[in-house]
């Protein structure tokens, strides 16, 4: 068992940093997208980057991650865990150092104290939003800006990943990601095709395939008469529905 999310990261993209890690569906956009070992650890060094270069964060800040599952809050999460920034993923507003949200959640962001927010409408290809509220920064249009490759300091297990009501270290989170993983019923080398509005909590979409090895196909909307077929073509080994 990896002690920590960035080097559980690290080994999923060491074992084969070209086929799909992350896969995303969203039946209501028709959007997919496609993301293999080596494009998700460029996004999340990417959004490492961000924390530490653009925003002078480091161990011992934390963010604010109010998204629904999706693979731009999962570059957005394993990032921050890079940098060595614990994620708030909880409703309970309080201050913060930066916060992450769209537009679905804005007012549900308002009651957060922060300096720096961003925004990201979830847009298939990663497309910009064409309008921000006052105050905010595009999340997509900003991160590009940074580096490609993360060569940050490693960290401590017992370091804070999760902030929040329940705070977490990263042992905790892949020791929590090995048990939810088990309950689950999948494994390493499984590819598990998981429907958001049943798995949301990313205890279950994210720390726990990252944690034994496992590859996602994240479906939102999920449509059950395409359920067979997709699971089908992307060669799923277990179903979460």
């Amino acid at each position: 068992m990896q002690t920590t999310i960035p080097q559980a990261l690290t080994e999923a993209v060491r074992r084969d940093p070209t086929t799909p890690l992350l896969t995303w569906y969203d039946d209501a956009t028709g959007d997919r997208t496609e993301l293999s070992g080596a494009t998700l650890d460029n996004w999340v060094a990417k959004t490492a980057n961000l924390l530490i270069d653009g925003l002078g964060l480091g161990v011992g800040d934390h963010i604010a991650v109010l998204l629904p599952p999706h693979w731009q809050t999962a570059a957005i999460v394993l990032g921050a865990a890079a940098a060595g920034v614990a994620a708030d993923l909880g409703d309970e507003p309080q201050p913060v150092d930066a916060l992450f949200t769209s537009p679905a959640l804005a007012e549900r962001a308002a009651g957060w104290a922060t300096g720096d927010r961003f925004m990201t409408g979830l847009l298939p290809l990663a497309m910009p939003l064409r309008e921000l509220p006052p105050g905010f920064v595009d999340y997509v249009t900003e991160v590009r800006n940074y580096g490609d490759h993360f060569r940050g300091e490693a960290l401590s297990p017992d370091d804070r990943a999760l902030a929040g009501p329940v705070e977490m270290s990263h042992l905790a989170v892949m020791r929590t990601g090995m048990v939810r993983a088990s309950e689950l019923g999948f494994g390493a080398g499984d590819r598990v095709l998981i429907d958001t509005r049943t798995y949301s909590d990313p205890a279950d979409w994210l720390f726990a395939p990252l944690a034994v090895g496992a590859s996602v196909i994240l479906c939102a909307n999920l449509d059950p008469a395409k359920t067979a077929a997709r699971a089908d073509s992307e060669k799923a080994t277990v179903l979460l529905t």
